[in-house]
């Protein structure tokens, strides 16, 4: 009963180790699906990253006009106070 069990165990084991070792193996086409995809996730980053730029720089922007405009406000009422 013993030998049984261990021969048993033994066969399980023999059939159970070749899948996971074939199934780790990728073939070309799965390394350029992964490449494509990998592909596509840094060009979305670079977009995300290009689209939080330009919303700096347009804050920016913003804040230097009304800068430019409190400093053109301020110097007309200085220039109208020395009159």
């Amino acid at each position: 009963m013993r030998r049984l069990a261990v021969f048993t165990l033994l066969v399980a084991l023999s059939v159970a180790s070749p899948i996971p070792a074939e199934a780790q193996n990728t073939g070309a086409a799965e390394y350029a699906r992964q490449t494509q995809k990998a592909g596509r996730k840094q060009q979305k980053q670079y977009r995300k990253s290009a689209k939080k730029q330009q919303k700096a720089m347009k804050k920016y922007e913003k804040a230097q006009r009304k800068a430019n405009k409190k400093q053109q406000k301020t110097a007309k009422r200085y220039h109208k106070s020395q009159r």
